[in-house]
């Protein structure tokens, strides 16, 4: 049943396009509903990027954030209007990595920078990462001193137009691997489902988004590990998490 809900992920078909070599798409329609009602997808992904993070796979000395645009063909919640037409933004923190620590989903139409904090209470671990870097959209001395009381080190390069230079220099030389949240996002991009929004609720297009962190968050971990830990995480664990969450 997991199969069905990835391929539809991964395809961005319609439900009633499932092949039949998997359950009917009534049944895995209905499975993922009951899923996303009782947070089963979000509470397995909280467990797999624990066990990451115990591990020492999920690193928050540096992680990395941006936003993405989905346009929104059926309208909904958490959808807006821009210049790109109406849709939703995308907005993800990765680790050191490229592992994903937190995904949101919001209208379009606001400013990345006044999502941060949204951002990061929708985190998949508890500890807050230590330093978080973005591009000039988050350059805002509000946010740094906002961030600063909650012990997170901003670090974005000034807009041209910025008069008063207070950057340092030397974090800057971290801006330098924030490709590793644009590779997030080209991950994103290998599943269909959120290329484009289909999802009229926004719960269901959030929990497409937690089932593929979850998905390439157990792929990394395999090509990444050459023995054996404590933990296993490939599809059938997967499964399982999902099993013990519901």
């Amino acid at each position: 049943m997991l199969n069905g809900i990835l391929w539809i992920l991964r395809t961005g078909a319609p439900w009633a396009d499932l092949p039949d070599r998997y359950p009917s798409y009534q049944t895995c329609h209905r499975r993922f509903q009951q899923w996303v009602r009782a947070g089963v997808l979000r509470g397995a992904l909280e467990v797999l990027a624990q066990a990451l993070h115990d591990e020492g796979y999920l690193d928050l000395q540096e992680t990395f954030i941006d936003a993405s645009f989905a346009p929104a063909k059926q309208g909904g919640a958490s959808v807006g209007k821009t210049k790109r037409g109406k849709g939703s933004k995308i907005m993800a923190i990765a680790d050191r990595r490229g592992l994903p620590v937190a995904v949101h989903i919001e209208s379009a139409t606001p400013h990345e920078v006044t999502l941060v904090h949204a951002t990061l209470a929708q985190r998949f671990v508890k500890p807050f990462p230590v330093r978080l870097i973005g591009d000039n959209a988050y350059e805002s001395d509000r946010l740094d001193a906002d961030l600063a009381r909650r012990g997170v080190e901003l670090i974005a390069p000034h807009r041209k137009t910025r008069t008063s230079r207070t950057q340092d220099g030397r974090p800057l030389r971290r801006y330098r691997r924030r490709w590793k949240i644009e590779r997030l996002f080209a991950w994103f991009q290998n599943f269909r489902r959120l290329v484009v929004r289909y999802e009229r609720y926004a719960e269901n297009f959030l929990a497409m988004l937690h089932l593929a962190c979850a998905s390439f968050s157990c792929e990394v971990y395999e090509m990444a590990s050459s023995s054996y830990v404590s933990v296993s995480l490939g599809p059938n664990r997967l499964w399982a998490l999902c099993q013990n969450c519901a």
